[in-house]
């Protein structure tokens, strides 16, 4: 295993003291293993994917709108 030292703001290591009973280190480990899951998911679909970037964008607006009128309704 590797060491990997993260720098956090005062205020966020003050919250994280509350919790001692949390482990961090494994939190971090299983945080940064998810967002590299998820990207290489994402590459995987855009290297197949037929839309534009500006097509992609405009449907990602067009979903966050409908699920905002569906959650906020």
């Amino acid at each position: 295993m590797v060491t990997l030292t993260l720098a956090v703001s005062e205020e966020l290591k003050h919250k994280m003291e509350r919790f001692p009973e949390m482990n961090w280190s494994e939190i971090a480990r299983q945080a940064f293993a998810q967002k590299i899951e998820d990207l290489e998911f994402l590459r995987k679909f855009k290297e197949k994917s037929k839309l534009t970037e500006a097509e992609a964008l405009n449907l990602g607006k067009e979903l966050s709108k409908k699920l905002a009128k569906h959650y906020v309704a």
